[in-house]
């Protein structure tokens, strides 16, 4: 249930992608236009995401998965069917920060769920990848037929990862307290692992980025 969840907020990361040729050919926008909507979600999904991450580790917040998907798809349908650049822009800001508000929470409960197991947190890292890969290949067929005025379907994987996504959240909720009461209280952060961690994540960023401009010209 969790990959499942994983899948449905990572799909709008994917979609945002998807809308770039459909708002280039139905609204005539430049390659600045819509790289600057790409830079609204993507920054709005990964700088806030840290302090989201602070919030949670001060409180469990488990209700933030449910919010975070529907925020997430809201804003990918609100932002095909406006025709002022601004609030489109706005609208997929907004979506990529309800990505950044999911993953923080789903991590600490997909970790809770896996028990230690490194081959279940993989089946949840792959939720995510396999959503965001389904994208274009939902995204295209729609708004190729409908044009940008079909988008608030899109927001309907939201709603639907929303609902699957409960049993699992109201199950692991108790179960989060133990294991947080049960994990070691204080440990020695390792900045340069964390640091190498996170160009290898930039580096990757920068080459999918690259891939999608490079497909859409």
């Amino acid at each position: 249930m969790l990959a499942a969840g994983h899948a449905t907020v990572d799909f709008y990361q994917g979609a945002v992608p998807a809308l770039v040729p459909f708002l280039v050919a139905g609204r005539g926008y430049g390659y600045v236009a819509v790289s600057g909507i790409v830079l609204a979600a993507t920054l709005s999904s990964s700088i806030v995401q840290p302090l989201f991450g602070v919030l949670t580790d001060r409180r469990r917040m488990p209700w933030l998965i449910p919010v975070s998907m529907v925020v997430a798809g809201a804003g990918v349908a609100f932002g095909g069917v406006t025709d002022s650049y601004v609030l489109t822009w706005l609208a997929v800001a907004l979506s990529g920060l309800g990505v950044a508000a999911y993953h923080p929470e789903s991590a600490r409960l997909a970790r809770v769920a896996s028990e230690g197991s490194h081959v279940r947190m993989s089946w949840f890292s792959l939720g995510g990848t396999l959503g965001f890969a389904c994208a274009p290949v939902l995204v295209t067929p729609l708004l190729g037929v409908w044009g940008l005025g079909a988008s608030p379907f899109l927001a309907a994987p939201a709603v639907l990862g929303a609902m699957v996504t409960l049993p699992a959240i109201r199950a692991l909720s108790g179960a989060g307290s133990v294991a947080r009461a049960a994990a070691p209280v204080s440990r020695r952060d390792d900045w340069p692992s964390f640091a190498r961690l996170t160009l290898v994540i930039v580096f990757r960023s920068v080459g999918l980025l690259y891939t999608s401009d490079a497909g859409d010209d």
